[in-house]
């Protein structure tokens, strides 16, 4: 299955992958005018440790503990892809707690929010892979 991939080497730590994610959530055609005067809350986050950035996003696991610790099942497994069921969620953040990658996150609708391989908003390729302007970011399967 593909999956996010982060090379570390090459991020530049600019946020756009933050500022794409969080556009495509949006119905808008035009990101400055759906991103404009709001605080974004993306499904990715560029983190920054000694010199180094890095973004953290899901990582799809194959025995995920988000979706074993979920107590209503908000959580599933769909063709691989992590999902969630908004309507299912207590916000408990059992979850949050659950993943060792940090990569589930509260979402500013009450439910948690984590990288769903934008399935439900783009054909192909993540928005945060297609924004990437050094190519940090790549969409493959690896062995």
């Amino acid at each position: 299955m593909k999956r996010v991939y982060v090379n570390e080497k090459w991020c530049l730590g600019c946020h756009l992958c933050e500022y794409y994610c969080a556009f495509a959530g949006t119905s808008e055609s035009d990101m400055a005018r759906a991103l404009k005067g709001i605080k974004i809350n993306p499904k990715i986050h560029i983190e920054e440790k000694d010199g180094i950035s890095f973004a953290v996003s899901c990582r799809h696991c194959k025995t995920p503990l988000c979706v074993k610790g979920c107590i209503t099942g908000a959580l599933t497994i769909n063709d691989g892809v992590i999902t969630i069921n908004s309507d299912r969620c207590v916000s408990c953040y059992t979850c949050i707690l659950s993943c060792p990658y940090g990569a589930v996150s509260p979402s500013d609708d009450g439910a948690v929010q984590k990288c769903e391989l934008c399935v439900k908003t783009a054909a192909g390729i993540p928005a945060c892979v297609k924004g990437c302007p050094n190519n940090a970011i790549v969409f493959e399967e690896r062995g």
